[in-house]
């Protein structure tokens, strides 16, 4: 067993080199948020499987050169060499299961992000490591003979049954008592991560991928560094709504950009279900740069100094470039709000640029 274990080790790391070596490839791509589950992503990874001998009958009249049958002999190589059949290694592929700290640790180590300090801090009732509680109810391994002996003791006492010349005691079932865990309420760091996108018309399959790509990889490194993590995603063109994840990232509308409507659903959702002093918050929000009017940015910016940044650890806002998208939007905000300390925003051309938009907004450590 300890060869079999020091083997598997050995293989295990020999698997994280190569994603290590592969990584920004995919931080870049699609490929693993298809294969993700609850508590691991399976990772691809391309092998070539060694070619080998494959031996064929040996009939006679099978082959060329056999007098009349060698025309059969000839279809017979000709139909070889058309590509209906091959005997050629080919490229195969090797899923690889991969926890999702794993995968997180890496992704930090790629893009040299600092851990999070925790500002929020939500109690939450946890069960304690030690048996120090009782119950009446529970498996023969957990019972507590002392307890137990003791109510049938008294019971005896109580019922006049004790015969000090025959000193025998026999619990019953309502004297029985069982080890039991304590719940208690102890804080817990949490946080709350806001995805907000704009679904109008303007933004294409191709910016919404991009979307997908960054808020896994955002999730996935969020949830290394907070043991409690809820996501909620909000999806707007001018007006704004709560929705599930598939209808986020498929979801498409062809009315206008109202971009203040995503603000005061997120500050909203902030006053009544994720308080600051309970919360780490993360707002991120995507769009390609549109919004209806000159007005509503100047609301935008309103919302964002005076209401959310005041809130949040940190807000986001990731510009994705569109064939129709003027990106005037991460224009506005950089120069409105210079010296934000708590605002980051990037833009995003294509998808190889995914991973220096990853590092910027998870590259402060808030």
């Amino acid at each position: 067993m300890l060869r079999i274990d020091a083997d598997r080790a050995r293989f295990r790391e020999i698997v994280r080199g190569r994603i290590r070596t592969d990584l920004k490839r995919y931080l870049s791509t699609g490929e693993l948020i298809g294969r993700s589950g609850n508590h691991s992503v399976s990772i691809p990874l391309p092998q070539i499987e060694l070619p080998r001998f494959v031996f064929g009958s040996n009939d006679e009249g099978s082959g060329a050169g056999q007098g009349e049958s060698g025309e059969s002999g000839d279809a017979k190589a000709r139909a070889s060499a058309s590509g209906q059949a091959g005997e050629d290694p080919g490229l195969h592929i090797l899923e690889v299961e991969v926890e999702f700290d794993d995968l997180a640790q890496m992704l930090g180590e790629a893009l040299a992000l600092p851990k999070i300090e925790p500002r929020g801090h939500k109690t939450m009732e946890t069960e304690s490591g030690r048996y120090s509680g009782l119950r009446v109810h529970g498996p023969e391994s957990l019972r507590h003979f002392r307890r137990s002996f003791k109510n049938a003791l008294k019971r005896t006492l109580a019922s006049g049954q004790w015969d000090p010349a025959r000193p025998c005691v026999w619990p019953e079932r309502e004297d029985l008592r069982f080890r039991d865990k304590k719940s208690v309420r102890k804080p817990d760091s949490s946080a709350v991560v806001v995805h907000m996108m704009d679904v109008s018309g303007s933004m294409g399959r191709e910016q919404k991928e991009i979307v997908r790509i960054q808020a896994f990889w955002i999730d996935t490194w969020l949830r290394s560094q907070y043991r409690n993590l809820e996501v909620v995603y909000v999806v707007h063109d001018a007006v704004a709504k709560v929705v599930d994840q598939h209808t986020f990232f498929h979801l498409r509308e062809s009315g206008g950009t109202k971009i203040s409507s995503a603000y005061e659903l997120c500050l909203r959702l902030i006053r009544e279900q994720y308080r600051p002093e309970d919360w780490n918050i993360y707002p991120f929000h995507y769009s390609d740069g549109d919004n209806w009017s000159a007005r509503d940015t100047e609301s935008c910016v309103s919302l964002l100094r005076d209401e959310l940044l005041p809130r949040v650890n940190q807000f986001c806002y990731g510009q994705v470039k569109s064939a129709h998208g003027s990106g005037q939007f991460k224009k506005d905000l950089d120069a409105a709000l210079p010296s934000a300390d708590k605002l980051v925003t990037a833009a995003v051309g294509e998808k190889s640029e995914i991973p220096e938009s990853i590092k910027a907004f998870l590259g402060r450590g808030r």
